[in-house]
């Protein structure tokens, strides 16, 4: 090595030892302030019910209030910009979902890139959707009376979403695509709307998150045809996979878990996935999951983050041939 390249080689080491050390000053001694979690969807939706005790038990744990932000708008996409744009010192963070991984192929000025501008640091639950219809508007046993059903009269079966280019309306798609079959997407504002709706028989059918599905399942109200994962759940034991079903393979479940801005300190990151953790083992946080019908598998960051590449591939595929575009 002639002493030009030393030279060169030396400066790059030092100044890439600056910046670790820059780095591992900016994490010591967080958090000395209250830190925003943006949560970019309405107060009451998945992300927010989730995070908030999630973000308590963090709070008491690091000693400092870990602030829910709402943000929503534009399939959660405006509060995931403000989130991107955030200083990357662990004073501003995002509570993602499912939907935000795929958001930049449905949304063309979405402002950011998932993957490029978010660091994972812990999945908070996973729950499932299962596909439900109202037996007094559709009169069939199981999947595959639907699908039979959908064939003989193509575009009469009408199937609600929680709206436009959400996982819901995503999966109705995905659903056609593996059964051969054409239904009529009745597309609403947000879970709420499109459940009453269910519920008052104006829909035929639906996937719906367990948890909101299993009440009325039980009562008789609703009849649950398959549930959208690997397995079976305690919540609805009865009801069958949808691979069990007939329909091999076809998941739907939606994850909840905590980002920040890319560039933010490990040594912040590594603090806030210990205390998420802490949090996740938490006997009131089990007794919420379970009664939501939500799992979550400790796992390292390095693990998550793995998934949440894995889902990216996976989601951007259905969504692009989906071919939804939003403005």
């Amino acid at each position: 090595m002639n002493w030009i390249s030393r030279r060169a080689t030396l400066t790059s080491l030092a100044a890439a030892g600056i910046g670790a050390a820059a780095g591992s000053a900016r994490g010591a001694g967080w958090p000395t302030r209250p830190v925003s979690w943006i949560v970019p969807f309405p107060p009451g939706g998945g992300s927010d019910m989730f995070a908030r005790p999630v973000a308590a038990h963090v709070g008491d744990r690091l000693g400092q209030p870990m602030v829910i932000d709402s943000r929503p708008g534009a399939g959660g996409t405006i509060g995931a910009a403000i989130a991107a744009r955030a200083a990357p010192d662990g004073y501003t963070l995002l509570v993602g979902d499912t939907g935000l991984i795929y958001a930049p192929s449905v949304y063309p000025k979405a402002g950011f890139d998932f993957m490029r501008d978010f660091a994972p640091v812990a999945a908070f639950a996973r729950v499932p959707y299962v596909l439900v219809i109202n037996p007094a508007r559709l009169d069939v046993r199981d999947l595959v009376g639907l699908i039979s059903a959908a064939k003989a009269k193509p575009g009469s079966i009408d199937v609600g979403s929680t709206g436009l280019g959400t996982i819901t309306h995503l999966a109705i798609g995905l659903f056609e695509d593996r059964a051969g079959i054409e239904l009529n997407h009745v597309p609403y504002r947000g879970g709420a709307p499109m459940l009453q709706d269910l519920l008052t028989g104006q829909i035929a059918a639906a996937f719906v998150l367990l948890s909101p599905a299993a009440e009325y399942v039980t009562s008789g109200r609703l009849r649950a045809l398959a549930i959208a994962n690997r397995r079976r759940d305690a919540l609805l034991p009865g009801v069958p996979t949808m691979h069990e079903a007939g329909l091999a393979e076809f998941r739907m479940t939606t994850w909840f878990g905590l980002f920040a801005p890319r560039r933010t300190p490990d040594e912040i990151l590594d603090r806030l996935h210990g205390a998420v953790q802490a949090a996740l083992v938490s006997d009131n946080v089990r007794r919420l999951w379970l009664a939501q019908g939500a799992r979550v598998e400790l796992e390292s960051r390095a693990a998550f983050a793995d998934f949440i590449r894995r889902e990216s591939v996976r989601w951007n595929r259905i969504a692009k041939a989906a071919n939804i575009e939003m403005e």
